[in-house]
């Protein structure tokens, strides 16, 4: 009988850390939603009600969502990628258009562009946020420019102002990709309130969780029919829009090539209790990053990302820049060490052109409109990324767990 795999944690070689014994008894996951009673009853009164598809309650989630972050229209959908898509779709991107895009950002922000037949082209970042550095956006316009994505990577919003006024002067669209961003604020305004349409996602590990699930926001009428087409297989059936008005009323008609992007009901009645409490669960990010930034303030091998003055992220997780320079080890061993002390931890992200899908190794032509990598800072600094685990569910114990190993790996391998 074939046995279970035990999870292997260390690697021949990797030197025990001092004292041998880790940190803690049981690994700490590096998420886990925040669930509780309300949660499980608002699942439970679907599955007991008996509908399954999209209804009141994706219905009333799309109204608060809307309401809480001040726009006009919210469309939610079946996950983050899905929003993406229709994001893109929705404010205008076509076939042949050059989209501008930063590496730092989940693959699926660079794979949607792909879907509608667009040419991503990757500016690299600005070095305290990893957000993409407006000035050099600038430089990578040309006549096939149609689109700028912002993302605000780690949930730190992007300079957005500066954006905005790029996109004005060369007639371009700003999306905003907020799949990381729920809550964030730049100088008094929530992500999500910038772009013609912006993309939130609500995955298993999220700010709030649908367990999967996605939402588009715009302020554009216009915007807000393509998203509802799209998002629903491109079906049309409000009687004044039909073109075979006349087969009876039972009928509908598929007027656009759509995707079936809606949502479950089930998914609608978690993140609708989710939002709920999204106040208390920003509350308690902001509060387990405090203390990771006082814990680490007095170490020389670690940076974390610069919090710009007017804005506040939302704290999805927390990024800490290695000071390779200070140690004598590599990512690679620290992460292990990290793990060998049942602390769970992660680094984001590969620059999305790096992906084999792009064949960036074999074609320097693609992605980029000069020689050379498109992102050399990014990539540089990609290779000193760290992800340490921040989220509601822990404990201040756990968060003490994450601090004392880190601190005890790092000064480990101090040169």
């Amino acid at each position: 009988m074939r046995q279970g795999k035990t999870e292997r944690v260390t690697e021949p070689g990797l030197p025990a850390i001092a004292g041998g014994e880790p940190v803690r008894e049981t690994q700490l996951p590096f998420s886990r939603p925040h669930l509780d009673k309300r949660d499980v009853e608002a699942v439970v009164a679907v599955l007991r009600e008996g509908r399954l598809a999209a209804g009141p309650r994706v219905r009333e989630f799309e109204e608060r969502f809307a309401r809480l972050l001040g726009v006009r229209y919210a469309v939610a959908v079946s996950s983050g990628t899905a929003a993406l898509h229709a994001a893109y779709y929705a404010a205008g991107i076509s076939r042949e258009d050059e989209v501008i895009l930063s590496p730092f950002a989940s693959p699926a922000t660079g794979s949607t562009v792909l879907y509608l037949g667009a040419r991503p082209v990757f500016v690299d970042v600005d070095a305290e946020t990893l957000t993409i550095d407006p000035a050099l956006v600038e430089m990578n316009i040309t006549e096939k420019t149609r689109a700028v994505v912002a993302t605000h990577f780690a949930g730190f919003p992007c300079a957005m102002e500066a954006l905005q006024e790029l996109a004005c002067k060369h007639n371009l669209l700003l999306i905003e990709d907020a799949t990381e961003a729920l809550g964030a604020v730049y100088r008094g305004r929530q992500a999500g309130n910038f772009g013609v349409t912006a993309a939130f996602s609500f995955p298993q590990d999220g700010i709030v969780t649908a367990g999967s699930g996605g939402m588009v926001v715009t302020n554009d009428e216009d915007a807000y029919r393509w998203l509802r087409l799209f998002t629903d297989q491109g079906v049309v059936r409000d009687v004044r829009d039909l073109v075979l008005a006349g087969e009876g009323p039972w009928h509908y008609e598929v007027q656009e090539l759509g995707y079936d992007y809606r949502p479950t009901e089930l998914q609608g009645a978690l993140g609708l209790a989710q939002l709920g409490k999204l106040a208390t669960f920003l509350a308690r990010r902001q509060e387990i990053a405090a203390r990771y930034h006082e814990a680490f303030a007095d170490l020389p091998y670690v940076e974390p990302l610069k919090v710009r003055p007017g804005t506040v992220p939302a704290w999805p997780f927390y990024v800490l820049k290695l000071n390779l320079e200070r140690l004598h080890a590599d990512r690679r061993q620290i992460f292990l060490a990290l793990l060998a002390e049942r602390i769970r931890v992660g680094v984001h992200y590969l620059p999305v052109y790096l992906h084999p899908l792009y064949g960036w190794i074999g074609d320097p032509t693609v992605c980029t409109l000069h020689e050379g990598p498109p992102c050399p800072k990014a990539e540089a600094i990609y290779k000193r990324l760290l992800t340490l685990p921040l989220y509601p569910a822990m404990t201040d114990a756990d968060v003490e767990d994450v601090i004392r190993a880190v601190r005890r790996v790092l000064l480990y391998f101090a040169r």
